[in-house]
């Protein structure tokens, strides 16, 4: 029983070098970064209760109470600075300060479980106080950083890891992080394809043409979509086949780095036709992460020091 069981689990638990975490972590750290520094202009227009936006914080904090009154909102921490005499737009600005701080200390990997944790939350903060103008790059940022704060760190090439030599070495247990974080893309990919299968403007080429042709996001000539308009149906039905196709053609290693290739490549094209360049980036990170082939570390050392003996 015990070895039918082992049998069972074993899939889900392979020997990994932690350099997949290394892509994730550093990843994320540089996403939450740029994230923060973009936001910087509006941060106060965006979060304070008094903003001139078209939804203030308070209204999309109401509405997060009767959806999830337990999720996490920058409402909680200026509530407790009025408890210690801050003013609001001093917690706000505390609060932007403090996830800057937690992406860079993530990207070196200083404090690594601690960084990870408080970017996870501000984050999640941030995002649900303004949640109506969030969208799929806020998702997948927070969803990246749950994982990468649960996951066992530091990895040997963070400053904790370097410095303080207290790189995990769970090798199982750091495949089984990774071999969640595969199934939930897997999940991912498959039903964002089913869903847009179920559209004729993605057989027709009309989802396409909006892509490329809608405000903001229409950094493409409209002369140019429109002289190319009979290869837009091909790849809509492209993006749903290889949406639908990941979850088969992801795993075997004969087809594994095509796909991921074309995936990568799909996004590349997404941030520079369209201007989403957090979103692509995040995606790519954590496919990276997910199925990029990660060498052994002492295959990379072993590399090194024939380059430089």
């Amino acid at each position: 029983m015990r070895s039918r069981l082992h049998g069972f689990l074993a899939p889900l638990f392979p020997a990994e070098d932690d350099g997949w975490l290394t892509i994730l972590r550093v990843g994320l750290g540089l996403q939450v970064t740029a994230y923060t520094l973009s936001a910087r202009a509006d941060w106060h227009e965006l979060y304070s209760s008094s903003g001139q936006g078209l939804i203030n914080r308070e209204l999309s904090e109401a509405f997060l109470d009767v959806q999830s009154p337990l999720a996490p909102r920058l409402g909680w921490l200026v509530s407790i600075g009025k408890h210690v005499c801050l003013s609001e737009q001093a917690v706000l600005w505390l609060a932007w300060a403090c996830l800057l701080g937690a992406g860079i200390l993530t990207v070196l990997g200083c404090f690594s479980r601690l960084s990870a944790v408080v970017a996870w939350f501000l984050h999640l903060s941030a995002v649900k106080s303004e949640q109506f103008l969030s969208y799929g790059m806020d998702n997948f940022t927070t969803i990246g950083l749950f994982y990468l704060m649960l996951s066992p760190l530091p990895d040997k090439y963070s400053f904790d890891g370097i410095l303080r030599g207290k790189a995990s070495k769970r090798g199982s247990l750091l495949g089984f992080y990774r071999r969640i974080l595969q199934i939930h893309l897997c999940f991912i990919y498959f039903f964002s394809g089913i869903a847009k299968c179920t559209g004729a403007e993605w057989w027709n080429g009309t989802a396409m043409w909006q892509i490329f042709t809608s405000p903001p996001f229409n950094l493409v000539s409209p002369n140019v979509v429109a002289s190319s308009a009979y290869l837009l149906p091909l790849l809509g039905i492209g993006i749903c086949l290889l949406e639908i196709g990941y979850p088969v053609f992801i795993w075997p290693k004969i087809t594994r780095k095509i796909w991921l290739s074309c995936i990568v490549g799909m996004h590349l094209i997404v941030a520079l036709t369209m201007g989403l360049y957090l979103f692509s980036f995040i995606m790519i990170v954590l496919n990276s992460a997910g199925f990029a082939p990660i060498p052994d570390s002492a295959k990379v050392k072993d590399i090194f020091g024939r380059a430089f003996s």
